[in-house]
């Protein structure tokens, strides 16, 4: 008997232990054509790397700074002013910026809209990495880094805050992304029948994915609710997350329209056909749609401002600042997006979008850094 469950232990290990050594001889496949399709394959020395690499270095140096001599060292944050650049800008101006996958996969998902199918796949692999990255700025910005897990692991959840909900939607919302993708990479690497079962969980993650950025987009302009006193009257509303929310339509659609234009112009060998023949279509598409959100963020502003009585803020330098970011950089963008359209003219619709991500920019610094705390001297301002 002893014998016999001896040959049945061994008849149970081989294979267990021949299934691991497939296992392991498969990633390491995996590994070695990854390490292929890494290794530059022209010049190492192009004028993007010459660019690129002392920005790289310097962001290495910045990180290294920041995580050995704590955070006023690398980014000048402060008690007084507690959210610097990382947050600042990185998150608060980058999440916007990502808002086109949600946006082009809710068209073309769920309205069906075959015609901007050539764009989604690279549109959803950018949002995808910008929330990583976007993530990896808030890991950097915390004091204590260890408690990044709190909301997902730790004893005190910290249910009532709104970074809650936003901590929570970006693990979810990555999740999401990658479910959306990975039927590229299965099709990649030649698994057809992986490719299909993750294929058929593709409308739900997208279902799922929209859910979640329409909730933390404004999330994240609630965050700013709390701090009433704090942000100038011209910019504080009640309808913050509102504006945040339809700010992320249109700031995504720009970022789409010149990627869209760079990947064209830079790896016009590497696209197929169908993208390049539909390109100026999906230009006036998307310019048409960053046209309309634009007047629908436009009109709210104006009723804000007129609800307020903002005109009462007018005086002063903020006043003026204030007028800059809604006149120059909403108003215009939207009547070029409308003139571009109606012209069919991709030279004006990618101005146009180019300004409008400025906007974004300006509106996100004007809560985070310039209209906070406005009445503190120029002296004892943030300054990155």
């Amino acid at each position: 008997m002893m014998e016999i469950g001896e040959r049945a232990g061994r008849g149970y290990l081989l294979p267990s232990f021949g299934r691991l050594v497939v296992f392991l001889l498969y990633c390491a496949g995996l590994v070695l054509v990854f390490l292929k399709e890494l290794k530059p394959k022209g010049k190492v020395f192009t004028p993007f790397n010459v660019i690129t690499l002392p920005v790289i270095l310097t962001g290495i140096f910045l990180v290294l700074r920041h995580l050995f001599e704590g955070l006023s060292a690398g980014s000048n944050v402060s008690q007084e002013f507690p959210w610097g650049v990382f947050i600042g800008f990185n998150v608060m101006v980058g999440v916007p910026f990502a808002g086109g996958a949600y946006v082009l996969a809710f068209v073309v998902y769920i309205l069906n809209s075959e015609k901007y199918h050539p764009i989604i796949r690279p549109t959803i692999l950018n949002g995808f990495l910008a929330y990583v990255f976007y993530a990896s700025a808030i890991f950097l910005d915390l004091g204590r880094k260890w408690n990044m897990l709190n909301p997902f692991l730790g004893r005190e959840f910290g249910v009532s805050s709104v970074l809650f909900l936003v901590a929570w939607h970006f693990l979810l919302y990555m999740i999401a992304q990658l479910i959306e993708f990975s039927p590229v990479v299965a099709e990649w690497l030649g698994l057809r029948r992986l490719r299909k079962v993750l294929a058929s969980m593709t409308l739900g993650a997208c279902v799922f994915g929209i859910a979640l950025s329409t909730l933390h987009q404004a999330g994240l302009g609630a965050l700013f609710m709390m701090a009433k006193g704090k942000i100038h009257p011209l910019w504080y509303t009640e309808f913050i997350p509102v504006l945040f929310f339809i700010s992320s339509i249109f700031a995504g659609l720009s970022v789409v329209i010149v990627e869209g234009s760079i990947s064209k112009r830079v790896f016009r060998d590497r696209m197929n056909d169908e993208y390049l023949n539909s390109y100026e279509e999906i230009v006036l598409g998307l310019g048409r749609a960053a046209a309309v959100s634009l007047f629908v963020y436009f009109f709210l502003k104006v009723l804000i401002f007129i609800h307020g009585q903002g005109w009462t803020y007018l005086e002063g330098g903020m006043g003026l600042w204030f007028l800059f970011e809604v006149l120059g950089l909403v108003l215009l963008p939207c009547i070029m997006f409308y003139e571009g359209v109606k012209r069919r003219s991709v030279n004006v619709i990618r101005t146009a979008a180019v300004i409008t991500m400025l906007g974004i920019i300006v509106n996100r610094l004007n809560y985070s850094m310039i209209a906070y705390k406005w009445y503190v001297p120029l002296s004892a301002r943030y300054v990155p």
